[in-house]
Parts: structure tokens; C-alpha cells; sequence
């Protein structure tokens, strides 16, 4: 589905990436993970041609994205569909207006049939009596289902997510958490989520990557990824207290 081949990039002079080469398979959760400025949104970028490699491929399906020009690159780009880290809602629109501009700025769908799409999406989110409320009406939790529900209304065939649970309290967290799992049994979309919370990573995704240095230094689904002998991943493991001496520590009294 989605493929990066000896990707490398720098950006202000520094080396981001560096021959990082992995693939993405067809309607599953691909997680990547590291610590902050490990290229982890970089990566994302690539994939919709808002970076371009310096040396490498990145392939979407038969299409290599990197090399498309741009009438090429936005049929491409119809396939995604992408969850900023702060929902990028418009202020002055509500819930419903904000949801139903990629409808109304992208196809010709007559307004009845713009607002049946809507309220399917709003319900699907579990949002389907907010639907007129501001951003400022709103938590941040359901600010994220709004910007999820604009995110899909088109049908993508790929979900991005930038940090889908920064800035959430815990318990909401896992209620993104289920949601994005739903969505990718219910729709059965190709999801790639970026983020530092690996308690998320771990319950969502079918297989996880950590950056880390510039590279994938682990690519494993989550059972063996907690089970990882690399040092950089047992480091960010036991910061989070998932490993085995984290969850004592916790306990101890």
C-alpha cells in the first residue's frame, strides 16, 4: 500500500531521515513511534508529497509519490484523508460546518446529500447531537472526533493521524483509541498514526516502528515489540512504564 525505499532527508542541515525503508500493508494500523525530533511527522509528510526525499522513493500503491507531478500528486492525495495534532477546526464554523467543507470544496454534492454525508460521519464519531456547536463549544476529545469525522467524510482509503491523543487526558486517550480501531474495522481503511504514546501505540496498531537516530531501529508487532532487545526501545518502553521493572516500580510501595 504504502512503501518508503532508502527514504533520506534533512532538513535545516541535519539529517532526519536516513535509507529508512519499511511497508505499510493494506487496511492495517501502522504505528511510528520515538522521542521527539526522531522524524516521526517527517515521515508522515513524505507520504503525501508535503516533503519530497532527498535520495529514495516513497510509493503509494503503483504510483511513486515522489516523483509525481502535481496534477498526478492531488489524485493521489484524494486517497488520504488526515488528522492534524490540533484538529484544525475552523473557529468561526460549527461542528457540521467544518466537517462538511472538504465536501463542499472538493465535489459537486448538492447540500441535502452534504448533510446526510455529515450527520453519518458525526454519528459514526459518536458526535451526532453536537453538530452545531463551535470549536470553543467543544473538548479537546471531541474536537479530535470532529477532526476526524472531516478527515473521513470523503471515504480515504488511507487515515493519517498526527498525534491523535496529545493533549488528552488518559481516559479520553483510550477513547480515541477505540475509535480509531472501529474506523479500521468498520471502514477498513489503511491507518498510520504517529505518536509519543505508546500505550496507544500498543493497543491500536498491528505493527509498530520506532525512529530513532534516523533510522527504524525496531519494526514488530506489539507483542514482540514490548519484548524488544533494543536499547533505545527498552528506554522508551520503561519511560512509560510498560516494561516489567516500570509496572514494579509503580506498584512499590
Amino acid at each position: 500500500m504504502i512503501r518508503f525505499d532508502n527514504v533520506t532527508k534533512a532538513l535545516a542541515g541535519k539529517t532526519v531521515l536516513r535509507n529508512v525503508t519499511f511497508e505499510i500493508r493494506k487496511g492495517e494500523t501502522f504505528v511510528i513511534v520515538g522521542p521527539s525530533g526522531a522524524g516521526k511527522s517527517v515521515t508522515l509528510k513524505h507520504m503525501v508529497r508535503l516533503l519530497t526525499p532527498d535520495e529514495g522513493r516513497v510509493r503509494v500503491g503503483e504510483d511513486v509519490v515522489s516523483e509525481l507531478r502535481s496534477g498526478e500528486l492531488e489524485r493521489v492525495r484524494e486517497r488520504f484523508g488526515f488528522l492534524f495534532q490540533g484538529g484544525a477546526l475552523l473557529a468561526w464554523l460549527s461542528m457540521a460546518e467544518n466537517v462538511a467543507l472538504p465536501l463542499r470544496e472538493k465535489t459537486d454534492m448538492g447540500e441535502d446529500d452534504i448533510r446526510q454525508r455529515v450527520q453519518e460521519v458525526l454519528q459514526l464519531v459518536g458526535l451526532g447531537e453536537h453538530g452545531e456547536k463551535l470549536p470553543s463549544e467543544l473538548s479537546g476529545g471531541m474536537r479530535k472526533r470532529a477532526g476526524l469525522a472531516r478527515a473521513i467524510v470523503r471515504k480515504p482509503e488511507i487515515v493519517l493521524y498526527d498525534e491523535p491523543t496529545s493533549g488528552l487526558d488518559p481516559v479520553t486517550s483510550r477513547s480515541i483509541d477505540d475509535l480509531i480501531r472501529k474506523l479500521q474495522q468498520e471502514l477498513g481503511v489503511t491507518s498510520v498514526v504517529v505518536t509519543h504514546d505508546l500505550h496507544s501505540a500498543l493497543g491500536i496498531g498491528h505493527r509498530i516502528a520506532m525512529l530513532h537516530g534516523g533510522g527504524i531501529v525496531e519494526l514488530a508487532a506489539p507483542q514482540e515489540f514490548i519484548r524488544s532487545g533494543v536499547d533505545a526501545v527498552r528506554a522508551f518502553l520503561d519511560a512509560q512504564y510498560i516494561t516489567r521493572r516500570g509496572i514494579w516500580e509503580r506498584n512499590a510501595p
